[in-house]
């Protein structure tokens, strides 16, 4: 979809769900609140968002719905995500249940499903069990030949939509003896299934998304008909972990939001609050918090876009660009989020205020981006695994491999760049070394240099020196190619298991990030909006990823800091989500009704 047509499917929805402040607007921070407190699943704002047709951008235009773009179902969760975390998540479990089906259903079962949904059918994706958690391979639940079909019996657990669903996309043992090929998806009616067949287990309380149903269920040799099988006979792992891929790629986007809304609240705050004569946002060190926290805010969004984007116009490497995201923007918005509880001060604590109540409950709902569809170390893991071979691509790839990692870059991080249509069976589970992100950094590191010469006064300070820094942080590439290479001739066979290369792996995140920085400001440039692109921002914005190696050197100065707060503030002013999209949000209200 066009930049301005995105733009403004984003601007419809703000404005029908309204300033969040706003008691009476249709999605507002009080009622969400209310739902969190008694722990309520958030079936008004889940229903409220069916009857706009927010879901139909997350189903296949092929079969009824409207998306060709994965990019849109995506922005549009994080403008849900921005009032609920809990309602985007709800929400986005039925689209991501049907991941299934959009990868390996024929286009009869495409089109029920698209169907059932669109008629209010809610579906839940029956992945985890108590016993394996991650662990697919082990999974027990079975699925018997029958006639006619085949019967289900077996346990779920840990599974978002649980109770509420209709329906379950499931993956079940169809070999008794298990292992790679031992495993098929099919789709489940429970409204169809005989009485005390489906055993809804008890609602799990939650530190965060208080109100989602995190349950599971109990078959009880529950009949499906062959019509009922997704794919192939065991192609289960194959398409569970293709679906994986795509919902770690989009899950980032409710970490996003979270620290969107809590960055907003606080300067809110920051910007009104005077002590010792001034501001709290004009406090040097204050300020540095906001500017820092909004840099890695900026740095998760430019990953996202990539990873976002890659799912289309490279889905034979989203096994790795998926688990980048997955891993690191969680990770590091859980760690920057903190720095605003500093700037809030005994606000932070105020639990029933109406303004800075939110803001807590962003902190708790962040986390779920950690867990779900892949732990930390389930991501970290498959890098690792295809860690020798990414790190050699940069070296021995040919020239011709080289261009196209370059024209793929361009459409990647090029936020106004039409992508080929989304077709997740394409999808690959081993990206044979390739990670076009640091395949092109070299040219992007170029067309950088080329966009300091031209700039003029500070902002040609800030880009040069914001190419240096870019260009030490990748050259670290070397670093880490050695100490994999010593690490696998010590620990031989141990290699792979062992937790130094799983520290090598989080360092090739810090690799890929810096590329996805650079690119996105070179190839987005003449698209972005006032007050972006900003030389600024991207020397914050790796200086951010520069300390996780060198924690206590700086490569920015007060005037850099004071630049990225001109963005900050711009955007914050003009009421524009903290994002390279910049999308319009709705119209606020005076902040008097919010307690400020």
């Amino acid at each position: 979809m066009p930049k301005a047509d995105l733009t403004e499917l984003a601007r419809r929805l703000e404005q029908h769900l309204g300033d969040p402040h706003a008691p009476d607007s249709r999605m507002p921070f009080a009622r969400v609140l209310e739902l969190d407190e008694r722990e309520e699943y958030p079936y008004p704002y889940v229903n409220l968002l069916l009857r706009w047709g927010a879901l139909d951008h997350s189903l296949p235009r092929e079969q009824g719905g409207k998306a060709g773009d994965v990019e849109i179902g995506f922005n549009l969760m994080r403008l849900i995500a921005r009032r609920d975390p809990t309602t985007a998540t709800a929400f986005i479990i039925t689209a991501l249940s049907f991941m299934p089906a959009w990868i390996a259903g024929t286009d009869e079962q495409k089109r029920e499903l698209v169907g059932r949904i669109q008629h209010g059918a809610r579906y839940c994706w029956g992945l985890s069990e108590r016993l394996h958690g991650s662990d697919l391979t082990a999974n027990e639940l079975t699925a018997e030949r029958t006639e006619g079909g085949w019967l289900l019996s077996g346990e779920k657990w840990l599974i978002g939509n649980g109770r509420v669903s209709d329906g379950i996309s499931l993956h079940a043992r169809t070999d008794p003896r298990g292992g790679p090929g031992g495993y098929s998806i099919f789709v489940v009616d429970k409204r169809t299934a005989p009485a005390g067949a489906v055993e809804e287990l008890p609602r799990e309380r939650m530190h965060g998304l208080r109100g989602l149903d995190m349950s599971g269920f109990r078959l009880h040799r529950v009949f499906v008909p062959e019509k009922a099988l997704l794919g192939r006979e065991g192609q289960g792992l194959e398409i569970a972990l293709k679906a994986s891929q795509t919902a770690r790629s989009l899950i980032s986007g409710i970490a996003l939001s979270a620290v969107d809304t809590a960055l907003r609240v606080t300067l809110d705050f920051a910007e009104r609050r005077r002590v010792f004569g001034t501001t709290v946002s004009e406090i040097p060190y204050s300020r540095r918090q906001l500017a820092e926290v909004f840099a890695d805010l900026m740095v998760a969004d430019a990953v996202s876009l990539g990873a976002v984007r890659a799912l289309q116009v490279v889905p034979e490497q989203t096994s790795v660009w998926s688990s980048v995201v997955k891993y690191f923007v969680p990770t590091l918005l859980e760690r920057t989020v903190s720095q605003l509880n500093v700037v809030l001060g005994a606000r932070f604590y105020l639990r029933g205020h109406p303004h800075y109540s939110i803001h807590q409950k962003m902190l708790r709902d962040l986390l779920v981006a950690n867990f779900a569809d892949g732990n930390t170390v389930v991501n970290l893991k498959n890098i690792a695994l295809q860690l020798d071979g990414l790190l050699a691509a940069p070296r021995s790839a040919p020239a011709h491999r080289r261009d196209a990692a370059e024209e793929h870059a361009r459409v990647l991080f090029g936020i106004d760049r039409e992508m080929p249509p989304y077709r997740p069976w394409r999808q690959e589970l081993f990206s044979r070394g390739l990670d076009d992100a640091l395949l092109a950094a070299p040219d992007a590191l170029e067309r950088l240099r080329a966009l300091a010469a031209d700039a003029k006064g500070e902002e040609r300070q800030w880009l040069t020196r914001a190419a240096e820094v870019a260009d030490e942080l990748l050259g670290h590439a070397a670093s880490v190619r050695e100490r994999a290479a010593a690490l696998k001739s010590r620990l031989g066979r141990s290699y792979g298991q062992s937790a130094e290369l799983f520290d090598l792996a989080k360092e090739y995140c810090l690799l890929h990030a810096t590329a996805a920085c650079v690119h996105t400001h070179v190839h987005s440039a003449a698209a972005l909006d006032d007050p972006l692109p900003s030389g600024a921002l991207l020397l914050l914005q790796l200086e951010r990823l520069r300390r996780h190696l060198r924690p206590h050197e700086a490569v920015t100065d007060s005037a850099a800091v004071d630049g990225v707060m001109r963005v900050l503030r711009h955007l914050h002013r003009e009421n524009r989500l903290f994002s390279y999209w910049q999308f319009p949000l709705a119209e606020r209200g005076d902040l008097v009704h919010a307690g400020l």
